[in-house]
């Protein structure tokens, strides 16, 4: 395979297929820490690392008891990870496939949609959510409304009531009024469609988030830790809109912040 190499690092010679693994290991080691980053979960797998780490350590210093030790552990690890773990490896999975599979299936889709993406019709989903924002946020009425940006919540969202129902401030003014059985949750809104209303999400257990956001606001950032989706909330006590993505809470939005997100993040 010398027609593969690229370069050397001191003796050691480096080939493309050596860049390549290096790539494709960082990208999956990247994915797990932004499935498990916040949760107790990923204290648990770096406690798993860490020994996984002294294991090999111990081999090589020729520690026989300890090593015996760890390597009972160490022997049904795979089994011990896939029972800790068996939430994690399934929204993993699913991530996976809704990367590889369904984004790259809608690529002819986006293609020829491209024209209608600057469209009226876009045009009118952004102002619907952001009127509707800016009109619950002067009534302090409490909110949490999930942009699904074209990823797969299988498996993390299957609470609350399907409504496939066509968007519309009526519609999302009425789910949220304090006196429906739905506005107790969050609503999913996929492309121009309410899909689901009274969604329970998972909540973030990041210690960095402040003290006094609620539970609107880590259930925002928790579902935002898990799938590459976005979240607006509106606070029952101050009226206040904040932002959710990529596990990271913005509060105290504007009309020009609260546009420029819908410009980025409605799909």
């Amino acid at each position: 395979m010398n027609h593969m190499f690229l370069f050397k690092i001191g003796f050691l010679p480096v080939s493309l297929l050596d860049v390549l693994d290096v790539l494709i290991v960082g990208y999956l080691m990247y994915q797990i820490y932004k499935l498990l980053r916040g949760t107790i979960a990923f204290n648990i797998f770096i406690g798993l690392l860490t020994m996984y780490v002294l294991w090999w350590l111990v081999e090589r210093l020729g520690m026989d008891l300890f090593f015996a030790v760890l390597d009972q552990f160490v022997s049904v690890g795979i089994i011990l990870i896939l029972i800790i773990f068996q939430p994690e490896v399934r929204r993993y999975l699913l991530f996976l496939g809704n990367t590889t599979l369904r984004q790259r299936s809608n690529v002819l889709g986006r293609i020829l949609d491209r024209n209608l993406d600057t469209s009226d019709a876009r045009q009118a989903q952004k102002r619907i959510i952001r009127e509707t924002l800016l009109r619950m946020a002067r009534r302090k009425t409490g909110a949490l409304i999930v942009l699904s940006r074209e990823a797969s919540l299988e498996g993390l969202v299957n609470s609350g009531v399907v409504l496939d129902a066509v968007l519309s401030e009526a519609m999302l003014e009425s789910i949220f009024n304090k006196n429906s059985p739905l506005h107790d949750g969050a609503v999913i809104i996929d492309k121009n469609r309410i899909e689901r209303a009274s969604a329970i999400l998972p909540v973030s257990e990041n210690p960095d988030l402040p003290t006094t956001v609620g539970l609107r606001h880590r259930a925002a950032v928790g579902i935002t830790e898990r799938a590459d989706v976005a979240a607006f909330v509106v606070s029952e006590e101050t009226g206040r809109i904040s932002f959710a993505y990529d596990g990271r809470l913005t509060q105290r939005l504007d009309e020009e912040q609260i546009e420029q997100l819908l410009d980025t993040h409605l799909v």
